[in-house]
C-alpha cells in the first residue's frame, strides 16, 4: 500500500502508536516434503493511534490472532515492519526485546487455560514484575494487590488458586496479568467470548475503564460484531490474511463498502423475530491459506466478482460454473496416495478420473452455452488426463478476471475509510450497485 493511502487509513487526529506495513507471517510447510507455506498473515497495512482501541473481526481462520501475536513478537513476521513509536520492533532481540515487551501484552481467549493452575494468583500476577526485576520483592507483592484491587478483585485472592474462581474472575487476573508492567499497548484476543453475557458486559466496562485510567491502546479481536460496535474506535474487517476494509466503526457499520463486510454484517442476529432481515449467503469455503486466489483472496465467494465480457451467460450457469471452478482447485490441492498412484499406473481409474460425474453434477439442471459447454468438456478432459492444474489454470484463462488474476488496490471510498476491491474503480459499478443488480439486500447494517 503506498504511503497516502496508510496515511488516509489512519486516525489522523492523533498520534500513531502502532504502523504496520506490508506485514505477513508464513508459516512453512511440515513434513518430509514441505510444501506450500501457510499465508497466515498475507501483506497487512494500518494503524493505530494512541489512546485508540482498534477492532479487529473476521471468520475462524482468517489470521486475526496470528496478527495480533505477531504485533507482540509472540510470532515471529515473515517480512514487513511492525513500528512501535517509531521502533521497528520486528529487528529487536535479546535484552532489546525483552525491555519493549514491557510496553506491549496480551490478554488470551480463554480464561481456563492461559492461567497456571499450579501457581497461586498472586504468583501468577507478579510474574512479569519478577522477570523484569521490577522493585523490591516487598514492593512487587504490594503491586499485585493494587492490581487485584483495579480489576474488581480482593486483596485476599492473593493466595487463592486459579480454580477456586469463575470464568469472569478468572479474565479479571488475566488482565491484572497483563497490567502489570503498565505497557502501553494490549492486545485483546477474544476476551469476553468464553464467558457469559453478564460477566461479558461486566469485563468490557472494566477494560473501558483501566484504557481511560492507564491511557491504554488496544487490538480488539472478536467475533461478536455488537461487542465490536460497542467498544471499537475503528475496525478492520480480514479475510484470508488480508484486510479487506478499515474504517470508523459506526461508519463501517452503517454503510458497508466492501462485498465481505456486507456478508459478515449481514449475519449479525436480529433479535426482534418480526423484522425481516435479507442474509447475503456466502457459497462454498474459504480457500487453503496454502494456496490462496491469485487475484482478490475473496474472488472464490464473492457475489459480486467481475465476470468476462466475452462470455454471456444466466446467473445460474455462472454458480455452476463457480462450482465447478471449486471443485477443481480442491483436486489439484489434493494429494494422491500411493494406492491412487499405483491405480493410476496400471491404468485403472482414480479419484482423479472422475470428470465426468463431476460435470454432470454440476451442470445437469442448467442449459449451457455452446461457448460454455465447450470449456467446461476441455477442463473436463484435463482432469480425466489426471492433471487437475491444468484444469484449474484453463477455467482461470476462459472464465476469470480481474478478480482471478490481479490484486485490487485499496480505495478511499468515504472520510478514513477503505476498501480493498476491484468494484471500487471507475470503470466498474460500486459493490452496492452490483448486489443489488443481482438481488442482495443492501440495507444499512
Amino acid at each position: 500500500m503506498s504511503e497516502s493511502v496508510v496515511d488516509t487509513v489512519s486516525h489522523q487526529a492523533d498520534e500513531t502508536l502502532l504502523d504496520v506495513q506490508d506485514l505477513k507471517t508464513y508459516y512453512e510447510g511440515g513434513g518430509l516434503l514441505g510444501g506450500d507455506p501457510v499465508k497466515a498473515v498475507d501483506g497487512v497495512n494500518f494503524e493505530i493511534s494512541r489512546g485508540e482501541t482498534f477492532g479487529l473481526v473476521g471468520e475462524s481462520g482468517c489470521g486475526k490472532t496470528t496478527l495480533g501475536r505477531t504485533l507482540i513478537q509472540l510470532e515471529t513476521a515473515t517480512s514487513g515492519t511492525v513500528s512501535f513509536d517509531g521502533t521497528d520492533i520486528t529487528e529487536l532481540s535479546g535484552g532489546d526485546l525483552k525491555q519493549w515487551r514491557r510496553n506491549a501484552q496480551m490478554v488470551f481467549q480463554d480464561p481456563e487455560s492461559s492461567l497456571n493452575d499450579r501457581m497461586t494468583v498472586g504468583e501468577i500476577i507478579r510474574e512479569p514484575l519478577d522477570v523484569h526485576e521490577q522493585g523490591t520483592a516487598r514492593e512487587r507483592r504490594e503491586k499485585v494487590r493494587t492490581l487485584l484491587d483495579q480489576v474488581g478483585l480482593m486483596p485476599e485472592h492473593y493466595y487463592r488458586y486459579p480454580h477456586q474462581f469463575s470464568g469472569g474472575q478468572r479474565q479479571r487476573i488475566g488482565i491484572a496479568r497483563a497490567l502489570a508492567l503498565e505497557p502501553e499497548f494490549v492486545v485483546l484476543d477474544e476476551p469476553v467470548s468464553a464467558l457469559d453475557v453478564s460477566v461479558q458486559a461486566q469485563i468490557l466496562n472494566l477494560l473501558e475503564e483501566l484504557q481511560e485510567e492507564f491511557g491504554l491502546t488496544y487490538l480488539f479481536i472478536a467475533h461478536d460484531l455488537s461487542v465490536v460496535r460497542h467498544i471499537c474506535d475503528r475496525v478492520g474487517v480480514m479475510y484470508l490474511g488480508n484486510l479487506m476494509e478499515v474504517g470508523p466503526t459506526e461508519q463501517l457499520f452503517q454503510s458497508p463498502e466492501n462485498p465481505y463486510t456486507r456478508a459478515l454484517l449481514s449475519a449479525i442476529p436480529e433479535p426482534d423475530p418480526t423484522v425481516q432481515v435479507d442474509r447475503i449467503t456466502l457459497p462454498g469455503s474459504p480457500p487453503s491459506p496454502r494456496d490462496p486466489p491469485q487475484g482478490c483472496p475473496f474472488a472464490t465467494r464473492c457475489p459480486v466478482r467481475i465476470r468476462p465480457e466475452d462470455i454471456e451467460a444466466s446467473d445460474a450457469v455462472w454458480d455452476r460454473i463457480r462450482e465447478f471452478r471449486d471443485v477443481i482447485r480442491e483436486r489439484s490441492r489434493a494429494e494422491q496416495s500411493i494406492g491412487e498412484r499405483l491405480k493410476e499406473r496400471l491404468g485403472f481409474d482414480t479419484a482423479l478420473a472422475d470428470s465426468e460425474e463431476i460435470v454432470e453434477e454440476e451442470f445437469s439442471d442448467v442449459t449451457l452455452p455452446p461457448a460454455v459447454q465447450e470449456h467446461v468438456e476441455q477442463a473436463a478432459t484435463y482432469l480425466s488426463d489426471g492433471d487437475p492444474d491444468a484444469a484449474r489454470a484453463y477455467l482461470r484463462e476462459v472464465f476469470g478476471s480481474q478478480c482471478d488474476t490481479e490484486t485490487p488496490q485499496y480505495y478511499d471510498v468515504d472520510d478514513g475509510r477503505m476498501s480493498f476491491c476491484h468494484r471500487h474503480a471507475q470503470e466498474h459499478v460500486s459493490p452496492g450497485d452490483e448486489l443489488r443488480q443481482r438481488g442482495y439486500d443492501t440495507h444499512d447494517g
